[in-house]
């Protein structure tokens, strides 16, 4: 929450791509000393730094990796809103996603091999480089693009007059977007619904996997088997599927099309449960298919969707709105879905039994949402309007 609440205030002061030089700049030094703590812990043990300086370390990394997550993505997508015409986003943003899963197949892949790799800072090392080739890649796009390509539908709609803002009232103005424009509070029903949703079925699945898999090597090989399974999924989908859906059936139906495939899978789910009397492995390999699906999707389909949502927006709905959205309302969401897990955690039947449940109810008033939405965005767009 603090962390957006500065970067509420960093939108007010900066340009849009000063935020990027500012954040990664920041990232890529934190990560560069996490990097560095882990080559001295692994070369000389962790006598040399301490018992209480590496509890703070882990801390501090944790929070760090969690952050630049939520707010830095957050800000790319904010950012591609500010530059594209939503026409221009229905052929780019697919683009953009199949690339992204690439990267993440790698990363993935990379996790399988933690044993043969011997250690863990090279992939520290990898994703350093990577923070810090962000700051040339945008100050090289913002040289060589024309201006007159990088503009947004709102860029075509003379915006509100901006009234000078306080202190206090520009760190919580996303906030005050979200509660009074119900095109926006829309949006955030559609971008942190599906974590609860995420958090209490991925909680299943590691439940089973830690009855099934149970030394750390072993566990390590899953996740990494499942994240290479999701983003290749959603690799084939973003690049072969999607643009085509979106293309013949709009914005409307994709934004209603992953909730309805959700509810489906998750109802296989479920009657195979109740129904199937499945092993401990069956279940697990069961709900690893559900997981796949849902989390694969959502890459390909919910997200690019979702963000194309904020094109029609104002800039503090795009940068500040969205900057609550993401990043705490994302985590919040998957707070209340932690806490349901925590409700159900000691009976697995029970875990998967209610949480579906509870799945279901959710599922049903994202779908509500999503057809407000979409319909709404249609509108902005045929209007040339804007909202926020």
């Amino acid at each position: 929450f603090i962390a957006v609440l500065i970067y509420s205030k960093l939108v007010d002061k900066f340009k849009k791509e000063k935020l990027f030089y500012i954040l990664c700049t920041f990232y890529g030094v934190i990560f560069l000393v996490i990097t560095g703590t882990l080559i001295a812990y692994e070369a000389w043990g962790p006598q040399v730094i301490g018992k209480y300086p590496l509890a703070g370390f882990g801390w501090v990394s944790y929070f760090a990796i969690e952050s630049f997550g939520s707010i830095v993505i957050a800000l790319f997508w904010s950012y591609a809103a500010s530059i594209c015409t939503t026409d221009a986003a229905k052929v780019g943003y697919p683009f953009i996603v199949a690339v992204a899963q690439l990267s993440a197949i790698g990363a993935s892949i990379l996790n399988i091999f933690i044993p043969q790799i011997g250690s863990i800072w090279p992939i520290f090392l990898v994703a350093t480089i990577a923070v810090a080739l962000v700051c040339p890649i945008i100050n090289k796009l913002v040289r060589t693009v024309p201006a007159d390509q990088m503009v947004s539908n709102s860029e075509k709609v003379k915006d509100r007059p901006k009234k000078k803002q306080g202190f206090f009232q520009g760190m919580v103005q996303g906030l005050v977007i979200i509660a009074t424009r119900p095109y926006i509070f829309g949006i955030l029903i559609i971008s942190t619904f599906y974590e609860v949703v995420a958090t209490i079925v991925d909680y299943q699945l590691n439940s089973q996997a830690s009855l099934v898999y149970t030394t750390p090597i072993a566990y390590a090989r899953f996740t990494g088997i499942f994240g290479t399974c999701v983003n290749t999924l959603s690799f084939l989908v973003a690049l072969l599927g999607f643009r085509h859906i979106l293309k013949k059936y709009g914005l409307r139906l994709c934004l209603l099309l992953y909730p309805i495939l959700l509810t489906a899978f998750l109802s296989v789910l479920y009657a195979y449960f109740l129904y199937g009397s499945p092993t401990s492995t069956q279940l697990l390999w069961a709900t690893f298919g559900v997981m796949v699906v849902a989390k694969g999707l959502s890459y390909a389909i919910n997200n690019p969707t979702k963000e194309m949502m904020y094109i029609p927006t104002s800039k503090d709905a795009k940068f500040k709105a969205k900057g609550f959205i993401d990043p705490f309302g994302g985590r919040s969401a998957k707070t209340i879905g932690a806490a349901i897990n925590n409700t159900f955690k000691h009976d697995l039947s029970e875990l998967m039994m209610y949480g579906t449940l509870i799945s279901f109810g959710l599922i049903g008033v994202w779908i509500v949402a999503a057809i407000y939405v979409g319909q709404k965005n249609a509108s902005l767009v045929k209007n040339n309007e804007i909202v926020g």
